[in-house]
Formats: C-alpha cells, structure tokens, sequence
C-alpha cells in the first residue's frame, strides 16, 4: 500500500498509510499505547487508537483527518472557542491518564515531580487537528511521561495564551489581551492555577526546550533548530 510521507515533525519520519499512521517504534512504545487505551476508555475521541506494529516494527496508529491549528486561519486559531477546548481537551487527556502516572514505566520523555498525570509535553497547536472550525484531535504522543498538571498547561499557555514570539496573526485588540486569555484557559482547564506560577514553569519549560533544540541542532545540523532555541530563551527571558 502506498506510503505517504507526514511533514511537519522534527523527530522521527511519520507515513501514512490509507487510514492509518505508521511510525519508528521504540522501548516507549507499549506505554504510550496504554496511555492511548486509556484514552479511549474514557471515551476521548480526539486521541489516536493504538493498532499495534506493522511488520517492520513501528506502531500503527489511526489517522485524524483535517489540518493542525498552527496551519488554519488567525480567525480559527485565536478565538476564544479553540482557546477553551483545547484547555478542556487537555484536562480530559490528564484525567484520563492518572491511573498510568505512579506506575513503573518506560517512556520517552522525562520523568518531572510532583507527579500527577501523565503528560503529553507537547500539546501544542502544531499537535491539534481542527476540521470546520472545531478541534477533532491532538496527535503525536510520543514524548508523553509522568509530571504536573502545570507543566504541560504552561506551554499551551506559552502557544495558545499566546506569549510565543512567532504567533502568527495574533491581535490582541480583536482576540482579547493575554491576561484575560490566560484567565480563560485556566478556567476552562478547571484548576486554581496561579498566573505566574503558569508563566514561572512556561519560563522553565522553555529552558528545557532550548537546550534540547541546540541538542537537535548538533545532531542534524539544521540551522532553524538553532533559531529556535535563541527564540525560546528570549521568549523565556519576558516571561520572566
């Protein structure tokens, strides 16, 4: 069956494949598919199925039809409707993945105390699929590990909010200023964050980020890695 490539991720090479996405397994793999199952018991239909390996070992996983948010209209991606789903789906995802936190796990990303739920730790609007105006999906679970509520709220405050340098289309005047979009989505996640707590660990978040980015850079040797980590330290830098 024909391969079709999947652009716009930075880690390992996404297909898909008729209905379905294939990509490189690894020893992360089995949890992050549990995490998946739990998902679906909770009846999260924006989260991907889990269908097992292929016959060259990467995971097979269903494919959610329509465009990330970080490629729709500014009118679709800053208004206040997408800002509170995307918090709300957040908070079902978390919910839903408690029961996996404590456990004695393999996953790609970092374990972080205080564990609480199994983060996604990059829910982000290049991982949100909206179709017709409406969020239907967030993909790329990959890096999900055990951590705080805050830490995987914080940079979708930091994309969503937004307080990111490269917020295309952004205004203030005509989408509401950030503290009030802030308010927002705190509320619509249904937790008593405090505000500067959320922009605290968005400054931390970002510090993690950059240094992985200049990690990826070295790597592979693409320059706009480079680029981005100064833009998640200078970014990093106002937040605090």
């Amino acid at each position: 069956m024909l391969e079709v490539p999947l652009t716009g991720g930075n880690m390992d090479p996404v297909v898909r494949v008729g209905d379905t996405v294939r990509r490189v397994g690894g020893a992360w793999t089995a949890s992050v598919h549990e995490l998946l199952d739990h998902c679906a018991a909770a009846g999260i239909a924006e989260a991907p199925r889990a269908l097992g390996l292929d016959g060259r070992g990467r995971e097979i996983l269903t494919f959610i039809e329509g465009e990330t948010l970080e490629q729709a209209s500014p009118e679709i991606r800053w208004q206040a409707s997408m800002l509170r789903a995307s918090a709300a789906l957040l908070r079902r995802l978390h919910d839903a993945a408690r029961p996996l936190a404590g456990q004695d796990r393999t996953w790609r990303g970092d374990r972080r105390s205080p564990v609480e739920v199994v983060c996604h730790n990059d829910f982000a609007p290049y991982n949100l699929i909206v179709r017709e105006g409406r969020l239907v999906g967030v993909i790329d679970f990959d890096m999900a590990s055990p951590g705080s509520r805050l830490w995987d709220f914080a940079y979708l405050a930091y994309r969503l909010v937004p307080y990111a340098e490269d917020a295309v289309g952004f205004d203030p005047a005509r989408y509401g200023d950030r503290g009030e979009r802030l308010g927002e989505l705190i509320e619509a996640y249904g937790a008593e964050f405090d505000p500067a707590d959320v922009r605290r660990v968005a400054a931390l978040r970002l510090d993690e980020l950059a240094a992985f980015t200049d990690r990826r850079a070295a790597a592979t040797g693409r320059s706009e890695f480079t680029e981005h980590a100064a833009m998640y330290r200078r970014d990093a830098d106002r937040l605090r």
